[in-house]
């Protein structure tokens, strides 16, 4: 039992809280919310209190993955919208309907899944409404590129909870070695 008080429990509970919070982090990105921002916080917080844990090219890789993400996030439907041939209002809409739609799905239950889905539907009302109502397109053009912003708005949210993944393996990884 003499092992016990060799163990660096500082380090062990540091690593822990690491995975625990990136564990967060990736639901928390899953549901459209700033789950990379909160892997990263929690990196600094671990920097600050175990200084020789995480390596400052950690925390930059982290960062920079998240920053990636945003970028992602943001472009993705309004990509997915002019890929449809949506207008720049029409992409506009698309990132406006898409919150609107997260914030609306989070009520609706099963809760990660109604926020999911309400992000998906809501660029791609969100599209169709402006590119109907405001650009005065024929529905048939409304709809296909609502359908892109929608196609988009998805693809935003895999691609972004697959770089918080990255980012929580990093951190994670790092932690524990």
């Amino acid at each position: 039992m003499t092992w016990l008080h060799n163990v660096d429990w500082a380090h062990w509970t540091a690593a822990t809280l690491l995975v625990v919070v990136s564990l967060v982090g990736i639901v928390l990105t899953l549901l459209t919310l700033p789950g990379t921002w909160l892997i990263v916080l929690a990196a600094l917080l671990v920097k600050l209190w175990q200084p020789g844990m995480l390596s400052w090219w950690v925390i930059g890789a982290a960062i920079g993955l998240a920053i990636l993400g945003e970028v992602v996030e943001f472009g993705a439907s309004a990509l997915g919208a002019t890929k449809g041939g949506a207008s720049k209002r029409g992409a506009a809409g698309a990132v406006i309907g898409s919150l609107l739609g997260a914030l609306i799905g989070s009520i609706v239950p099963p809760f990660p899944l109604g926020t999911i889905v309400g992000g998906v539907l809501g660029a791609g009302v969100g599209t169709l409404l402006v590119e109907k109502g405001v650009v005065a397109r024929s529905w048939k053009d409304a709809a296909k590129s609502g359908s892109g912003a929608a196609a988009g708005r998805l693809l935003a949210t895999v691609a972004k909870t697959s770089l918080a993944c990255v980012i929580a393996i990093l951190v994670s990884v790092a932690g524990f070695f």
